[in-house]
């Protein structure tokens, strides 16, 4: 039956978001049951994206994400992919009606990372949006799902948190990036001399996004709060750890925040829900 089918390719969407992400799987697990595999088939179509740019070393990756857009979009049409992931991600496309302008700009993204290992403002501004920013907006298109209003009220809010979401990555990830694909996001940052005095900049530009953000987790529908939140807290902990870093620090090694701290974060955001404190 095709339904079992679906199901198992879910499944295979759902270890995918726990394999490579702890904090995001306890953010899912902390919707309403019925939110969790949509935001389980998106997650595990943009990590798949990811990796092919990032990880697939000694392959033609324009090829193999030119395939991937292509399978993708095939996948949309006909409501269906021997690709477990794709399989997966149509349905969450076709029953949302995720907007194929979204899954161009992630794809497009993902393409710069081909090309580009520095970014001026636009391009930096463009890869933020498509990368992380429109990923967010594809959760709020399932998280407001036949509620149009509500969706449009959300849009900014939802760009915020993906958007502070990727910078901090950008600022975790900052060695990694330089040393293994001589990537620098950041515009007009020479990795060899970043300093603190930038680094108060970015971080200036980050708490902007997260003040944004915030207008709109306390909007979202009651079923996703929680789960949207405890998402926010992880990353905000992690964002108050960079803080208190200085530059040489960050350039030198990943920081990040340990599974017993998330647990607590996570424990505390669900007292606070549960007494209506977000």
């Amino acid at each position: 039956m095709l339904s079992l089918y679906t199901k198992t390719c879910e499944e295979c969407s759902h270890l995918i978001t726990k394999r490579y992400s702890t904090s995001f799987s306890l953010g899912i697990l902390a919707f309403e049951k019925k939110f969790r595999a949509p935001i389980y088939n998106i997650y595990g179509f943009v990590r798949f994206a990811d990796e092919i740019v990032d990880t697939f070393h000694g392959y033609d990756k324009k090829k193999l994400l030119d395939d991937f857009k292509k399978d993708a979009f095939r996948a949309i049409d006909e409501k269906l992919s021997l690709n477990p992931v794709l399989h997966a991600f149509q349905k969450v496309v076709n029953e949302y009606q995720i907007d194929p302008a979204l899954i161009n700009a992630f794809l497009k993204s993902m393409e710069m990372d081909l090309y580009h290992n520095e970014y001026c403002d636009d391009l930096y501004e463009e890869y933020i949006y498509g990368s992380a920013e429109v990923v967010g907006l594809m959760c709020l298109k399932v998280f407001c799902h036949k509620n149009d209003a509500l969706y449009e009220e959300l849009v900014s809010p939802a760009r915020s948190l993906g958007a502070a979401f990727q910078k901090i990555n950008f600022l975790r990830d900052m060695k990694s990036d330089f040393d293994e694909r001589g990537r620098v996001y950041f515009p007009g940052i020479d990795f060899n001399h970043f300093d603190n005095n930038e680094k108060l900049r970015i971080e200036s530009d980050i708490k902007k996004d997260f003040d944004d953000a915030y207008k709109g987790i306390i909007k979202l529908p009651r079923e996703v709060r929680f789960g949207v939140h405890v998402a926010y807290v992880y990353y905000l902990n992690l964002f108050e750890k960079i803080k208190k870093s200085n530059a040489i620090m960050v350039k030198r090694k990943r920081i990040r925040v340990n599974d017993g701290k998330k647990m607590y974060l996570f424990l505390e955001s669900a007292v606070r829900h549960r007494f209506n404190l977000l």
